[in-house]
């Protein structure tokens, strides 16, 4: 019989969650079960910071405020989604005038008629005429699909392509071939974030001694806490640099530890430690795999492994593929989320991030690796079985 641990948390996932609740202006239990946590948890904690701060506001002018950031918010969407429109009709204009109608018919309830006409070149005239033709039922399963597949990509926060839409589609019981979503997608301009940027975070060169590669890019693992992989990256404010530390179990791909700073130390790369093991309690002899940077070559981060009985291993030098499932993690959150938007201050990239880890990518992000379900999800899936 197993016990099951309690799961704890660090101080700054407490004050990242409580902050997530504020800036969002969702209620608390929608907040809580994005974080997979308790609710009273999260109150508890909203309580002890308010009662910190010394907040003065009153409950009524608190409500004022967030009703009133909800409605800039509000306002800011709609801004976004009128922009994207107007973007996605020059893709709209290569294709067919029927295209056209149903891009113009799909946005009738928020967009004047005669606008959208006059941006996709066509006839009002023509539109009405089209509109009122009985539809075939190839044309209307086109616009039922293309109505789901932008309804998964946004939900997506628009990082899926086509085979991640094409599963999607699948579990909902749609009879569609991938070929045939890739290319509704490429006619309606919808495409998955791209982007790219390199800074170096590794700095080999120091004294410490160096472990061997133990891993030995055997990423396939057969149960949680066999394996956990670390390392260090970057993202550009208008404050600095920000830095992030991170530790996937391979096993799930899941974010079990993470860490965010103004600097590149090992203090950080040691937070970053802590919460996993504080959240995974992990048994002795789980394999702890990093590049050879000093920040995981250091004494005091090398004798917290040897205190939980962790096996350091590390990647050879200057080769990247042998920490390949971090690398990749970075990669996806720069594409994303990070190169999408410019950050004014390290807070607000440092909220953004936490969002993303905590909410979005160990909770509904489709993993290709895991069968495309969410790490959290792939780890409950197993738990069962």
């Amino acid at each position: 019989m197993t016990t099951k641990t309690r799961r704890q948390y660090t101080d700054e996932f407490k004050a990242e969650a409580v902050r997530l609740v504020r800036d969002s202006a969702r209620p608390v239990t929608h907040v809580a079960r994005d974080l997979g946590i308790a609710d009273h948890l999260l109150y508890r904690w909203r309580a002890e910071q308010q009662q910190a701060e010394g907040q003065g506001q009153t409950r009524q002018s608190a409500r004022a405020e967030q009703a009133e950031l909800a409605r800039l918010r509000r306002e800011n969407a709609t801004l976004k989604q009128e922009r994207d429109f107007f973007k996605r009709g020059g893709g709209v204009l290569r294709e067919g005038v029927a295209m056209r109608y149903r891009v113009i018919q799909e946005h009738d309830r928020r967009y004047p008629i005669r606008v959208m006409c006059r941006a996709l070149a066509v006839a009002a005239a023509g539109y009405y005429a089209w509109r009122s033709r009985p539809e075939s039922a190839r044309s209307s399963q086109t616009r039922t699909l293309l109505s789901a597949i932008r309804v998964i990509h946004r939900e997506s926060r628009e990082t899926y392509g086509s085979p991640r839409i094409w599963n999607a589609l699948v579990k909902q019981g749609h009879r569609v071939g991938e070929h045939r979503v890739a290319r509704l997608m490429r006619h309606g301009g919808i495409r998955a974030k791209t982007v790219t940027k390199w800074r170096a975070t590794t700095q080999s060169q120091h004294r410490f001694p160096v472990a061997a590669n133990t891993l030995d890019r055997a990423f396939t693992v057969a149960a949680p806490n066999r394996v956990w992989a670390g390392d260090l990256t970057y993202v550009w404010t208008m404050e600095g640099w920000l830095y992030l530390a991170v530790l996937l179990d391979l096993y799930s791909r899941r974010v079990v530890g993470w860490a965010m700073g103004p600097r590149l130390t090992g203090e950080l790369a040691e937070q970053a430690l802590t919460m996993a093991l504080v959240n995974r309690i992990p048994r002795a002899g789980l394999v702890h795999h990093s590049d050879r940077g000093s920040q995981y070559a250091a004494t005091s981060y090398q004798q917290r492994l040897t205190e939980y009985g962790l096996i350091p291993s590390m990647s050879r030098k200057g080769n990247c593929w042998d920490n390949a499932c971090v690398e990749s993690f970075f990669g996806t959150l720069k594409r994303e989320l990070v190169h999408q938007r410019p950050y004014v201050t390290r807070d607000e990239a440092k909220q953004d991030i936490f969002e993303y880890i905590e909410v979005f990518y160990n909770r509904q992000r489709q993993h290709s690796t895991l069968g495309y379900h969410a790490p959290v999800e792939f780890e409950a899936r197993a738990a069962v079985a």
